[in-house]
């Protein structure tokens, strides 16, 4: 374990003169996580390459490494999945609600954690109810009262990001997850953008699923996901029914005894095909290198890199959300009045500077392959914004 305390850009192969502050869009692939993936994709060349106990040792190396980076002591917890979407279905599949019950969501969250959730209201009856974002500049505090008082006896299902995508509010899992446990709901977490850049636990937040993408803040490749499925799904169905998920399934030349029992835990949802030789390697070659700088010790250098940035947005006009309610790796610079959009895309094109644009804020999100250039480079564009020039 090496907590980062400097920029680790010669780990990426970011091009020079790119200021790449999107990692909430797509992270940059690790050398170590190129090579992991291509020598894995290599071994395919050479089927004899490939043996039995391939299908199972790195699936089982992903799940304990994803176990260690939330916190649980159950690696069988984990699922391996290739999207968040898929883990949402087998949530919405074997969460029990009922008719008039509510479904609570908040406002503008991302898709992947909505559409199952309202397909399942249509299904049965139920209500889904949506939190709206309060008024203001910096909602966090109220929105998260809000979304606590929606949480009441009626409710069946409360399906949440860790912090909004959109601009990084941070939203008080531990007590909605108190919450939830009061009134018997069952809480299905989006972790997709901040496991792995801000610490998560699932003892303190007791989610019944936490779902992630990896190819964000995990480092990882495109179309790999992990879902950890606490013990309301432990005899659940699954979406496909994988014979390497099936007890015994260890034995090639007994795949033809068909078993009932599934592999222990959250192995029985695990996508088909899950042992994907050159993806899956990446995974871990990825989680190894998160482990091993810490989700703490990202979001303290991103928060020190942040800072001198933050002052210069407030300089400059934009507003920015109370730190309280703000994550350190993902945050919104909510632009003056009057800002021309197509002027602010073309000042940063022209600076080599890439965020996203979401609505009326920008979305900043830092890595430790950042530096002070980086955030200098946006700080002289919104300065240049803020002047009108």
């Amino acid at each position: 374990m090496n907590p980062v305390r400097t920029c680790q850009k010669s780990v990426f192969q970011l091009p020079e003169g790119l200021h790449y502050l999107n990692c909430a869009y797509m992270s940059p692939l690790a050398r170590p996580v190129e090579d992991a993936i291509v020598a894995g994709l290599r071994r395919k060349r050479v089927p004899t390459e490939v043996g039995p106990a391939d299908f199972f040792d790195t699936s089982d190396a992903a799940r304990e490494r994803f176990a260690g980076l939330v916190g649980s002591d159950r690696a069988q917890r984990v699922a391996l999945l290739p999207a968040v979407s898929y883990g949402v279905a087998v949530a919405a599949r074997n969460l029990p609600v009922a008719r008039d019950q509510r479904i609570v969501v908040v406002a503008e969250q991302f898709p992947g954690n909505v559409y199952a959730w309202r397909r399942r209201a249509q299904e049965v009856g139920a209500r889904l109810i949506t939190v709206e974002r309060p008024g203001g500049a910096t909602p966090g505090e109220a929105w998260n009262a809000a979304l606590l008082e929606a949480v009441d006896g009626d409710t069946a299902v409360v399906a949440l990001p860790t912090v909004h995508w959109t601009d990084g509010t941070r939203f008080d899992l531990a007590a909605v997850g108190r919450r939830c446990r009061e009134v018997g709901a069952a809480l299905v977490v989006d972790g997709t953008q901040s496991v792995g850049a801000v610490p998560f636990d699932v003892r303190e937040v007791r989610p019944d699923a936490l779902l992630v993408a990896a190819y964000k803040w995990m480092l990882g490749p495109y179309s790999v996901a992990f879902g950890w499925f606490g013990p309301r799904f432990d005899d659940g169905v699954p979406l496909e029914e994988t014979w390497i998920a099936r007890a015994g399934s260890e034995d090639f030349g007994g795949l033809v005894d068909y078993q009932d029992a599934y592999q222990p835990g959250a192995i029985r949802y695990d996508v088909g095909e899950r042992s994907n030789f050159a993806l899956l390697p990446g995974a871990v070659a990825a989680l190894d290198l998160v482990l091993g700088w810490t989700p703490e010790g990202i979001s303290d250098y991103t928060a020190r890199l942040s800072a001198p940035l933050l002052d210069a947005a407030v300089a400059a006009g934009f507003r920015v959300a109370d730190p309280a309610w703000r994550s350190p790796h993902l945050f919104g610079l909510r632009m003056p009045a009057g800002v021309d959009l197509q002027g602010l895309r073309a000042r940063l094109a022209d600076r080599g500077v890439s965020v996203s644009i979401r609505g009326t804020s920008l979305r900043v999100s830092p890595h430790v392959y950042n530096d002070e250039g980086d955030v200098a480079a946006l700080a002289d564009v919104l300065t240049a914004v803020g002047r009108g020039g």
